[in-house]
């Protein structure tokens, strides 16, 4: 069984083979790039050409690494007993199975995303070692091993904003996403908009690319940014003629709320236009 890319996802050789090569390893896919770049799509869509049911974990800088396993709900339990309730007799009804639980239980094998590792606290990916390289935990309240039936493809997200421990590092295949080039992006754009007009698509990409290569941009523009604000420019039915007078810096984006996201970057590219108008 083997990840081939979707029509809706354009995917790239090489993470189509690092994806192959983490399951063939059966080990966790570790995957880095910047944000927008599609990470978290990738199990979604390596989901559905596998056919595979997608369970997401998706990490907070609050997540505990034993809320993957599961949690032991104490004070539901007390308060069944203060009102005298017979299923206090039974701890399991007390039990709240994480997502590593689930993928373990699962009757066939799936998807499991653990999305943006990175924001957790430091310990949290060590706090995994064991479950997900032998595939297996012990349950104290229960006093019994969960064993995965399947296991499952694990696909593991990070944005790059904490160092991941070696140890960790060391049992996961890692692929990093880069970020995609003109022809790329194209490809990309066409899988979300059909019959685009070629002129706004090259407009608009001159002003994308042009934003990225801005000396001193605090937050460069995403893929996710691009087509969100692609979508507004068709809607508007906004002139090419206008994003090339964008490109030449005489002047702001329009909708450029879509890409630029905090007032010091529309401030140095305003100054920037203003410069460049200067020199004219």
């Amino acid at each position: 069984m083997k990840f081939v890319g979707t029509d809706k996802y354009v995917s790239t050789e090489d993470l189509k083979l690092a994806v192959n090569a983490a399951i063939t390893l059966e080990k966790p896919l570790l995957i880095k790039g910047e944000p927008g770049t599609g990470k978290t799509m990738l199990a979604e869509e390596v989901a559905a050409s596998m056919g595979m049911k997608l369970l997401q974990w998706h990490v907070k800088s609050t997540t505990k690494a034993q809320q993957g396993l599961y949690e032991y709900d104490a004070v539901s339990r007390l308060r069944d007993s203060q009102l005298g309730d017979e299923k206090v007799h039974d701890i399991s009804n007390y039990i709240v199975k994480g997502k590593l639980w689930d993928a373990f239980e699962a009757g066939e094998r799936v998807v499991l995303l653990i999305d943006e590792i990175d924001k957790a606290d430091i310990e949290f990916p060590n706090d995994l070692l064991q479950e997900l390289d032998k595939m297996e935990f012990f349950v104290y309240e229960l006093n019994k091993t969960i064993t995965a039936k399947q296991r499952p493809v694990v696909i593991i997200t990070s944005n790059n904003e904490k160092e991941l421990p070696d140890a960790f590092l060391r049992r996961c295949f890692f692929h990093y996403i880069s970020f995609p080039d003109k022809d790329t992006m194209n490809a990309i754009i066409d899988v979300h908009f059909t019959g685009l007009k070629k002129d706004l698509l090259k407009s608009a990409l001159d002003v994308f690319f042009g934003l990225r290569e801005l000396p001193g941009l605090k937050k460069k523009p995403t893929t996710s940014e691009l087509l969100d604000w692609i979508k507004l420019l068709v809607a508007e039915d906004i002139d090419p003629a206008l994003l090339r007078e964008a490109d030449t810096r005489k002047t702001i984006p329009p909708l450029a709320g879509a890409l630029l996201k905090n007032e010091q970057d529309v401030q140095l590219f305003e100054r920037l236009a203003f410069m460049a108008r200067r020199e004219r």
